[in-house]
């Protein structure tokens, strides 16, 4: 084409030129504020709210920049808060690429604004524009969010949870500098700053916080800093790492530190069925990938406990899934009441908070019950709901135990705890005890308002010589003791199933020995207490024992009690009440020998579980009192320990019956679970 025509080619068509410059003056100084009455009176009849603003300004583009100021917008007409929002000056961006599908906006400025966001019981929510009482999920997306001094108050009434925010944003760098050369300098990364009250389920909390300039809102997946420490009532949350997505956590990268009295005290904010135990400080490592979260390096104490390992909760329906593998050097057992209902005490001797709050004078009694000294039984209940709320599989293993002064030879535990539907099954619950082992499975049902519990326990290997007392004038006793306790019963408390518990306890010892001393006491035999007092004490065999308790409501009765040594027979029988703690035994030594100064008589020990008695039946020591007297009065002295001569009239147990009797109990109930407990609790052949 020729060169002329080329430069003619613009003059013969100046309206061309003339509408592009108009378009353009008109794009730069065009008024959107025309469209502002428009878009109001739309906005309202939308959303069946009121839509107001001052002015309006629009950035066009593939994404359009959209500025309002002086912004009001009623609340749904089933609130009853103040206006849903109040915005001195709003400024977003719209993404046209992803109409009409859903309404995505890159980035939110917010200046002065107020907010008020409210979801009833029924899961209608206010922020659902198109129609109040919609409940389809909303097309709105917003994927950033800055604000500068803002409020925003939440509440939901299905949960219940209220929060109070007040944000505002700062300059980092006229922040005051530390003046300590040593010192770190300041943390630029944060420029927004929070204050926030509210509650969960009844219990209040309060904090503040610290993030970036700008938040990750919703689906952007883009991490944000956030530093931040919460208090509700004496627990303490520190927290410093990044989240993603504020309004619905998409992750969680945070160093986190905790604190508080009780760990029951968290049962409102993460609805899990946690203990009320002692005093503890925990760290970790939080992290949030999909619907779970991991606790990974966690550290800390419980009580004079001390806790490490990790855990993990995951998100899902019905119920979410917590778990946890834990370890204790060492494990102070006095930490581990709580667990089963016992109040301890705190420095200060004030008793520490149990699951079940004394709430009403029902629970109130059981508070008393607990603290009642005539009682040992653990009363505090067990609020069952709670297991209803979530599923565990929780790993504890503690290498050395903690025990109390005069408490029992325990030594070490493994736990596996399993809670799936409201059922929670310890199997095994093993104890490391007197050098052997007490391995128990216990199973407790809360589908129902009252707990069901099952309970198989077996005691292997437990060596006599860590159960006698310490003396060095009693020969040492060796030998091991095995036993069986088999027990189902329904109650919210040890007690109260103990109260109504059925089953059998049933223990046995053989191949043992014992101090020939303790045997002579046995006997009530003074003339070899004497012997062994002064030429020194030696051990006997024990050829076997055994006895047998069959339970029913909480009532057991002896069907089998018998000890054999070399020397003497010692047959009993009695009773125990759990529901009153107390128990009625009487002990009969039959002496196999001859020998003098014998006071041989049925022994009664009795009382409470917590404050034992004893008295010598009456009967045969007058009779052999009064024979001695007389033949004293009208014989020569030495006739009068004729009555006082002990003839030996006791016979050897059959021990093969005894062990028939016990071990068949035993078989019965030793099935622990997996194959190391099965190996430890295998019948002895």
């Amino acid at each position: 084409m020729p060169a002329d025509r080329l430069t003619a080619f613009p003059r013969r068509h100046p309206i061309w030129t003339g509408l592009a410059v108009l378009v353009l003056l008109l794009i730069v100084f065009f008024d959107w504020n025309w469209f502002r009455h428009p878009l109001e009176r739309y906005l309202s009849n939308k959303t069946h709210r009121e839509f107001r603003i001052s002015d309006l300004h629009v950035k066009l583009g593939f994404t359009p920049t959209i500025r309002m100021r002086d912004v009001y917008f009623s609340n749904a007409d089933w609130s009853k808060q103040d206006p849903m929002a109040r915005i001195k000056q709003i400024e977003f961006s719209i993404s046209l690429r992803d109409l009409p599908q859903k309404i995505l906006v890159p980035r939110v400025a917010l200046t002065e604004p107020d907010f008020v966001f409210e979801r009833l019981a029924d899961d209608r929510k206010n922020w659902i524009f198109s129609d109040p009482n919609d409940k389809s999920p909303s097309k709105l997306r917003i994927s950033t969010l800055s604000v500068d001094q803002g409020r925003l108050r939440y509440f939901d009434h299905g949960e219940p949870f209220t929060l109070d925010v007040h944000a505002s944003t700062f300059d980092p760098e006229k922040l005051p500098q530390a003046r300590d050369a040593d010192a770190k300098p300041q943390n630029n990364k944060y420029s927004t700053r929070y204050t926030f009250t509210g509650s969960y389920h009844g219990s209040t909390f309060e904090g503040k916080a610290q993030t970036g300039e700008v938040l990750s809102f919703q689906e952007s997946g883009v991490p944000f800093p956030v530093q931040g420490e919460l208090a509700a009532g004496t627990t303490k949350l520190w927290v410093e790492g990044t989240i993603a997505d504020a309004a619905k956590i998409t992750g969680i990268d945070t160093r986190l530190r905790i604190s508080g009295q009780t760990l029951a005290n968290l049962y409102p904010f993460l609805l899990l069925p946690l203990p009320a135990s002692p005093p503890y400080s925990l760290a970790g490592h939080l992290v949030l990938k999909g619907d779970k979260f991991t606790m990974d390096d966690l550290a800390g104490k419980i009580g004079s406990t001390d806790v490490s390992g990790s855990a993990g909760y995951l998100r899902r329906e019905p119920r979410p899934l917590l778990t946890a593998d834990l370890h204790s050097k060492l494990l102070d057992v006095s930490d581990l009441g709580p667990l089963v209902g016992v109040q301890t005490k705190e420095t200060g001797g004030k008793p520490r908070t149990t699951q079940a709050q004394t709430r009403d004078r029902p629970t109130a009694k059981v508070a008393e019950r607990t603290a009642d000294p005539d009682h040992i039984l653990p009363a505090g209940s067990f609020d069952g709901s709670r297991l209803q709320k979530i599923d565990a599989k929780v790993d504890l293993d503690a290498k050395r135990l903690k025990v109390p002064v005069d408490k029992l030879p325990l030594e070490s535990m493994r736990a596996a705890l399993r809670l799936d539907d409201a059922v929670l099954k310890l199997q095994p619950l093993e104890f490391g005890f007197a050098g052997g082992s007490i391995v128990s499975q216990i199973t407790l049902d809360a589908r129902q308002p009252t707990i069901d519990t099952h309970l198989d326990t077996v005691f292997r290997g437990i060596q006599l010589a860590r159960l006698l007392p310490q003396n060095e004038k009693v020969a040492q006793g060796v030998g091991r003791v095995s036993a069986t306790v088999k027990l189902h019963g329904r109650g919210n408390s040890i007690a109260d199933a103990a109260a109504k518990v059925d089953g059998r306890i049933s223990a046995a010892v053989a191949g043992g020995r014992v101090s020939n001393l303790l045997d002579a006491v046995s006997g009530l035999n003074g003339g070899k207490i004497i012997q062994l007092l002064v030429g020194g004490d030696r051990t006997i065999n024990v050829r076997c024992g055994g006895t047998v308790f069959d339970v029913k409501e909480g009532r057991g009765t002896s069907s089998l009690f018998v000890v054999d040594t070399e020397q003497t027979e010692i047959l009993g029988n009695g009773s125990f009440d759990l529901e009153n703690e107390r128990f009625d035994l009487t002990i009969t030594p039959r002496p196999k020998r001859p020998g003098i100064l014998s006071l041989r008589t049925p022994v009664r020990v009795y009382g409470r579980f917590n404050k034992a008695d004893f008295e010598l039946y009456k009967g045969p020591l007058i009779a052999r009192a009064g024979g001695a007297l007389a033949l004293a009065a009208v014989a020569a002295p030495l006739a009068a320990l004729a009555p006082l001569i002990e003839t030996g009239p006791g016979e050897s147990v059959d021990c093969g019956q005894v062990e028939q009797q016990t071990m068949g109990a035993q078989r019965q109930a030793a099935q622990p679970a997996g194959k190391a407990a099965a190996k430890r609790a295998a019948p002895t052949k």
